[in-house]
């Protein structure tokens, strides 16, 4: 595995020190690589050396416009943008994400920045020097040159507000102890309908706390106690959500985020993804449209209406061994077709699982009588559904009972 490739894997796990000596490995061999400056960008972001992120974005934008290569020039100037909010340059950001929504109209993130930056402007006095903007669209050579990052974030010499003395802003008394920003975790889980998001940070103010969630992205930003600001963003993330659907909990000791997947049953493997997000992948994946077996299960149920899928034999708790479903149904339509009821069945020594079953599946509809067989056979027998519209939308998961473990049939 090359150094990129190394690199991309550590960003996305979240090691991001370690995603910066990858990149600058990588960019050893390739010193003009705009991709792999932005990625360098990223994790300088993510990992809060702020000017560091800065130089990178701008070397990227440079290198970008030379190679005339479009989608890596919004990129670069999108990840300006983002080193510009954090070392509150406000000003140069909006300039700086208007010429991104200027190039790309579509940008996921764009608008989220956006207003996150209006917001913190408007909180400024008219003559602040951090709303005046002092950059250009092509960012000046110099402006490209690494620099060093010092206290309190402070840009290089071409911080708008370098002039000015930082303010050194003290916690009031009555303000709960804060989780240091180094020592801020997050961590999640899932089942099949929700991500769990949990940010474990202490002391957040609620009203200040600032948590955006859009399709793709997850958006959380609020004041510490140092004067600074605490600034994560997710994206894009494994999935797609429902953002009007996501229930957002600001507490004492963390701040907790249901997101709705739009996809229920998806499986998300990361809460972020490693890979870029464009119109067509977006708009599938919000539709729920994947190019898996669970299409082709659900295209197999839906294509006619008048005749029950046809599967194999699946695992079954049943004394008896692994049913055929098929056959099942089958015998159900034979003995009512005979005028026979379910009290023959009993008579003739057959087991409570098959009894059971066909109690509930005769004289269901067809659309209910799909949702049982498509739920009770992709489960593995754990679940049984009568309601088609949530079955159809994809693979009904294996669910064993709590204390239990499920394993492949063998």
């Amino acid at each position: 595995m090359d150094q990129a490739a190394r690199g991309k894997r550590a960003l996305t796990e979240g090691s991001y020190q370690q995603a910066i000596e990858n990149y600058t490995a990588a960019l050893k061999e390739s010193p003009t690589s705009p991709d792999y400056l932005i990625q360098r960008s990223t994790a300088h972001q993510r990992a809060k050396n702020y000017a560091s992120a800065l130089a990178d974005a701008n070397n990227a934008v440079l290198n970008a416009q030379k190679r005339a290569k479009r989608e890596f020039i919004i990129e670069a100037q999108f990840r300006r943008g983002c080193a510009l909010y954090s070392l509150e340059r406000y000003g140069d950001a909006e300039f700086v994400f208007g010429v991104v929504k200027r190039m790309d109209e579509k940008h996921k993130m764009v608008p989220t920045w956006m207003q996150k930056t209006k917001m913190a402007i408007d909180k400024l006095d008219g003559s602040d020097e951090k709303k005046k903007c002092n950059v250009k669209e092509t960012p000046e050579k110099e402006e490209a040159s690494e620099v060093k990052e010092s206290a309190g974030n402070a840009a290089s010499s071409t911080n708008c507000a370098s002039a000015a003395p930082a303010v050194q802003t003290k916690p009031t008394p009555t303000a709960p102890q804060q989780t240091p920003a180094d020592k801020i975790r997050h961590e999640w889980y899932q089942n099949t309908e929700s991500v769990y998001f949990t940010l474990l940070a202490k002391g957040v103010p609620k009203a200040k706390a600032q948590i955006d969630i859009q399709e793709r992205s997850l958006s959380i930003s609020f004041p510490l106690a140092t004067g600074s600001s605490f600034d994560l963003t997710l994206e894009p993330l494994y999935g797609a959500v429902n953002p009007e659907k996501c229930i957002i909990r600001v507490l004492a000791t963390k701040i907790e985020v249901i997101l709705s997947k739009a996809t229920v049953g998806q499986k998300w493997n990361a809460i972020e993804s490693s890979e870029p997000v464009t119109a067509s992948t977006a708009d599938s994946t919000f539709a729920g449209a994947t190019n898996t077996g669970e299409d082709a299960v659900k295209q197999a149920v839906l294509s006619n209406p008048n005749q029950p899928a046809t599967g194999p034999a699946y695992p079954t708790s049943s004394k008896s061994g692994p049913k055929n479903w098929d056959k099942v149904v089958s015998d159900v339509r034979k003995a009512d077709s005979n005028g026979k009821g379910d009290e023959d069945d009993d008579m003739e020594g057959g087991d409570e699982a098959n009894a059971f079953f066909k109690k509930l599946f005769k004289g269901a509809s067809p659309e209910t009588q799909r949702a049982m067989m498509k739920s009770y056979t992709e489960s593995n027998g754990t679940a049984l559904s009568t309601n088609w519209d949530e079955v159809s939308k994809g693979k009904v998961e294996t669910l064993p009972p709590d204390g239990m473990e499920a394993k492949p049939w063998s």
